[in-house]
């Protein structure tokens, strides 16, 4: 016997580097955010990180996102969001997919830290050389 759930949400997942996002939006009368159980004042202190994270729902609708991110630093967890939201927004209504692409929102970056070769200090960077 299936229940049925009265809180519908659309969930979807973010990633850039290391940093992995879960996120689910739910129809809201007002927009409001909660990441890691936290308020994202609380969660993403500067003015620009809450910025980047608020960009996908800017004139979507009114929605109530929450968030599980975890790994990577706070840059990153917060593209990782904003990928998420970019995400769960298209699979709601695929007309906001254009305007969403253009921006940039739906496009994963793939740059991830290089690793580490044998006999080198860094991933690139060598032993300094002396000609003596």
């Amino acid at each position: 016997m299936a229940t049925a759930k009265t809180d519908v949400y659309i969930e979807g997942i973010g990633r850039r580097k290391e940093s992995v996002a879960r996120v689910r939006i739910t129809p809201a009368s007002k927009t409001s955010f909660v990441i890691n159980d936290k308020a994202i004042s609380d969660y993403f202190k500067t003015e620009t990180l809450q910025r980047i994270v608020q960009e996908a729902l800017n004139e979507k609708g009114e929605w109530s996102v929450s968030v599980k991110v975890n790994g990577g630093g706070v840059n990153s967890q917060a593209e990782s969001i904003r990928l998420g939201i970019a995400r769960a927004l298209i699979k709601d209504n695929l007309e906001l997919r254009k305007d969403l692409k253009a921006k940039g929102f739906l496009k994963r970056d793939p740059r991830v830290k290089e690793r580490r070769k044998f006999g080198l200090k860094k991933a690139r960077k060598s032993a300094q050389w002396s000609k003596r």
